[in-house]
């Protein structure tokens, strides 16, 4: 359980989006969101896929964003396991700040908060990234002072760019060409790599949001997976005070 209690700090981004289903480029998909704002083709620029991106996840409704609330269900793998370790989670952002809990007791119960300033976690001596400054957090950021954004190879059929905030923090991002939607994302801390995979989405409120969604953290000791299953959205609800509080 040791190895499993490593994967918990780092195995979440902030904020994650999913792909449930392709539909035509000139055509509204399926689930109702809205079609990219921008056509992508094999010369689309780096910077016209991040706002082919932003537009595919809402556009200034997702920029705009002042909180989100995520609550479901998570299975967790330890290297080289093909059992489970099935919990609930919680996951609360707004602007720069982050709370997470999972509770998979008896086995594990954790806590990670990010105030904007200083991160915390339940788990003593683990250091944890600012993960709002990754992934689609970082995103709805792109154009602002300071964010670099660069060509990469594409894969397969997806096309890549990579972006970077002021501070150095990387995310690569891999877009379906159809709808601008971000299929998987890929953030690197230190000597790791997360994966982000994404399959299953829903619109909230103009906004995509994650329903179903999948990490994989590759480490020297291994690879950790993990599965979530939202049960649970709240857009721009009025957070407590304390909601974001270090404990001391």
């Amino acid at each position: 359980m040791k190895k499993l209690a490593f994967l918990l700090p780092i195995v979440l981004s902030a904020t994650v989006a999913a792909q449930e289903s392709q539909a035509p480029a000139k055509t509204a998909p399926a689930n109702g969101a809205a079609p990219a704002a921008i056509a992508i083709t094999a010369e689309t620029t780096p910077l016209d896929l991040a706002r082919a991106a932003v537009a595919a996840q809402g556009g200034e409704k997702f920029r705009s964003l002042q909180s989100l609330i995520l609550r479901g269900s998570v299975q967790l793998y330890p290297p080289n396991s093909v059992q489970s370790l099935p919990g609930s989670f919680s996951l609360v952002t707004a602007g720069q700040k982050l709370r997470l809990d999972i509770d998979a007791r008896p086995a594990i119960v954790f806590k990670q908060i990010y105030d904007g300033q200083q991160s915390y976690s339940s788990m003593p001596n683990v250091e944890m990234p600012p993960l709002t400054k990754f992934g689609l957090d970082a995103l709805a950021r792109f154009d602002q002072p300071g964010y670099q954004v660069t060509a990469i190879a594409d894969k397969k059929k997806q096309r890549g760019f990579r972006l970077v905030d002021p501070d150095g923090y990387t995310t690569d991002f891999y877009l379906d060409p159809k709808t601008g939607r971000v299929m998987s994302f890929f953030l690197y801390y230190g000597n790791a790599t997360l994966g982000t995979e994404h399959s299953k989405f829903k619109e909230v409120e103009g906004v995509l949001i994650p329903f179903s969604f999948s990490k994989k953290f590759e480490m020297p000791i291994g690879s950790f997976f993990a599965e979530f299953s939202v049960k649970e959205v709240k857009l721009n609800e009025r957070l407590p005070d304390d909601a974001f509080a270090i404990p001391r």
